[in-house]
């Protein structure tokens, strides 16, 4: 590996990117083991791909703001280290590809050079601090949020208390209560408040603590309705210290700061942010209002007229991707991005579109778009012919039809199933068969390749995870459908329900099936999600199950979106998530959903149901525990038959009877609610124990 050294202005960040050099080398000459160094380049945003031998750089970028010049930076080094790709994340992030892990100190130098970062953007540290794309010409703010996200961000950058965590730790500011930034799902969130003393004005945040998605979603809970703003820094600061000495480091997949504050509950945090207070280094915290200034719009000129060849797509862009700001007489202009995915060349001719139509500030959007400021009214015609001439001016943005979607099996260690080509099916269909929808934004899509929910599936209207299917020893693409999710204002939201897994190919019938189901049915300005609660799940599980028939599978099923051959599961180790995604978890998952409708069925009194899916929830906990232990099975009576031989005539496992008389009862007993009730307290019981065994096998493993 070439040395080369940097001539930054910044000692620290000098230092910074020739340590990442001196680590490389040590990596490579064996005197750093693999588990350490991945650590360590994590924290300095460099990211183990699908494809040995290749990284992804991801680029933070402080709540999605950047110039036009940045992004033409950035649109550079992705031609000259990466694949010519710039993605833009739900974290307001960019992320390249493809880049070899020699090159990263190099690629970081000439990043700094135009004040850009990979500093934190992955690894066990604060990552992106994000905010609503419209802070600071939201007609809705009290406030402008920018300042504040920025000076956290600068706050925590390097920041000794958030450099080694037991895991990730994500932030967001809203500009309003209508929470664009979806605080309700994360660690922290912020929402401007301000009150009154006579004429003057206080600024505060109503604090939102506690929540996350992936596997396990959380919904954070109110910390405080109004923390007064000099209160912001020292409360997050708390807050880290205690996550950092408590929280979990041994169980990855437990070691969210949503566990620890789900086991010690709001009060007890509150108590030991209280007792920190002494340590901390700053008691008070005065935010530079003026760290952000607004951008300055670009002088009053003579456009000239403007000739539009399609009236109705200008008319439809203009209803959905324009709005005025807070700032009379200039207009926010949204642009729509498939998948979030720009090449370099086109990354190039936006940056220079921006520069001649709006102001020199350019937000990246947690849905995987962008947003222009400060267009004049007069300039808008001029400016959707120049997107248009380089593809960026589809109407429908945050629409059903601009859906969002992580990279998955594309380049992800974790993607199970492919989620970007399911995505762009999915906006093919509305776009094609529903083209109205472009101009309904009260309902949302949003795709993950794996259950972890980096596309938000947790969230959305109609949400979609990879999965898969075994079926006659093939396995094949799949996705878990979810129903119900979604932002209700003012840090509340709401997680959406697994309702069915369905083979991937299926997903666009599913589609339709649903936004014709609630064409006919909805009641007059009904949305979804309160037409979906009218219905109930069940409802739509019924409607939905003959698309899960695995007798109706054909070749084209066993074939993933954007493949041409067989599906073949490649799960991985991933660093992000921190968790190892395989079918034994899988199958837990799949487990601890059968109980969910087991208990949803007794409720609803359908005691058959009730006894059936715990039945396959004994199934599914039996066989995960089996092929964590390398033992294959083809039908659930040998999963039975061999869980009983494998754990219990061991005596791994202590149950009060054998394995097969447990759970065979179900064919034994008539399906009534005293015997429904107290086989799904046993499966219960069951997977709880397993789960207690798997949980040690993994420690010892890790010890």
């Amino acid at each position: 590996m070439q040395s080369f050294r940097t001539e930054l202005e910044n000692p620290v960040v000098e230092q910074d990117i020739i340590d990442l050099e001196k680590k490389i080398k040590l990596f490579h000459d064996g005197k750093i083991d693999e588990e350490k160094f991945r650590s360590l380049r994590l924290a300095r945003g460099v990211y183990g791909q699908r494809q040995q031998g290749v990284q992804m750089v991801r680029i933070k970028i402080p709540f999605g703001r950047m110039t036009a010049h940045q992004l033409v930076k950035i649109a550079d080094l992705s031609d000259e280290y990466a694949s010519s790709t710039l993605h833009a994340t739900t974290r307001q992030d960019i992320q390249i590809h493809y880049v070899s892990l020699d090159r990263t100190p190099e690629l970081w130098h000439k990043l700094e050079q135009s004040e850009i970062t990979l500093r934190e953007a992955c690894g066990n540290t604060v990552r992106n601090i994000t905010a609503s794309d419209k802070a600071g010409i939201d007609p809705e703010e009290p406030f402008d949020v920018s300042p504040y996200a920025y000076e956290m961000f600068r706050y925590f950058l390097r920041n000794p208390i958030c450099q080694e965590m037991g895991r990730k730790f994500k932030i967001a500011f809203a500009s309003s209560e209508k929470d664009s930034a979806f605080t309700f799902i994360h660690d922290i969130g912020f929402i401007p408040k301000v009150k009154y003393q006579g004429d003057k004005e206080i600024r505060g945040f109503k604090v939102m603590v506690g929540g996350g998605l992936g596997a396990q979603p959380f919904l954070a809970e109110t910390a405080y309705e109004f923390l007064e703003e000099d209160q912001m820094m020292p409360f997050t600061e708390a807050v880290l210290r205690i996550f950092d000495r408590f929280g979990e480091r041994n169980r990855r997949n437990k070691a969210r700061f949503k566990y620890l504050f789900q086991e010690l509950g709001m009060e007890k945090v509150l108590e030991m942010v209280e007792e920190e207070k002494p340590a901390l280094k700053n008691k008070t915290f005065k935010v530079n209002r003026d760290s952000i200034k607004q951008p300055e719009p670009l002088p009053e000129k003579d456009y000239g007229e403007a000739v539009i060849p399609n009236q109705k797509h200008y008319d439809d862009w203009q209803k959905t991707n324009v709005f005025e700001q807070k700032q009379k007489g200039f207009y926010g202009v949204y642009v729509r991005v498939v998948l979030g995915n720009l090449t370099s060349d086109k990354a190039r001719e936006f940056a220079a579109v921006a520069k001649e139509y709006a102001a020199d500030d350019i937000r990246i959007t947690v849905n995987q778009g962008y947003l222009l400021k400060y267009v004049r009214k007069e300039a808008l015609p001029h400016l959707y012919l120049a997107l248009t001439k380089i593809g960026l001016s589809l109407p429908g943005f945050d629409s059903i039809a601009d859906i969002t979607a992580c990279p998955g099996t594309d380049t992800c260690n974790l993607g199970i199933s492919n989620s970007t080509s399911t995505a762009k099916e999915l906006e093919r269909v509305i776009t094609d068969e529903y083209p109205d929808l472009i101009h309904n934004n009260q309902m949302k899509i949003k795709i993950s390749g794996c259950m972890n929910s980096c596309g938000q599936h947790g969230i959305a209207n109609i949400g979609f995870h990879g999965s898969s299917i075994r079926n006659s020893g093939q396995v094949l693409p799949a996705v878990q459908v979810l129903l119900g999710g979604g932002v209700l204002g003012d840090g509340q939201g709401t997680v959406a329900d697994k309702v069915i897994k369905i083979p991937s190919k299926r997903a666009p019938q599913l589609l339709r099936t649903a936004l014709d189901d609630y064409d006919a049915n909805a009641n007059e300005g009904e949305y979804f999600n309160d037409y979906y609660l009218r219905q109930g799940k069940d409802y739509f599980y019924q409607m939905f199950k003959p698309l899960a028939d695995t007798e109706t599978l054909v070749a084209d099923d066993y074939i993933d979106w954007g493949q041409d051959v067989a599906f073949k599961p490649e799960i991985g180790v991933g660093e992000c998530a921190g968790v190892v995604i395989d079918l034994v978890q899988t199958l837990f998952h799949d487990a601890e959903e059968k109980l969910d409708w087991a208990k949803n069925s007794l409720t609803n009194r359908a005691f058959a149901d009730s006894i059936y899916h715990s039945y396959t929830g004994f199934v599914n906990g039996a066989k995960a525990l089996l092929l964590g232990a390398g033992v294959s099975c083809n039908t659930q009576h040998g999963i039975i038959s061999d869980f009983q031989k494998t754990f219990v005539e061991t005596g791994e496992l202590k149950l009060r009877a054998n394995f097969p008389e447990i759970v065979f009862q179900m064919k034994k007993f008539e399906p009534t609610e005293a015997f429904a009730v107290d086989y799904f307290n046993e499966a219960k019981e069951f997977l709880q124990t397993i789960q207690e065994f798997r949980n040690k096998q993994l420690e010892v493993k890790q010890q």
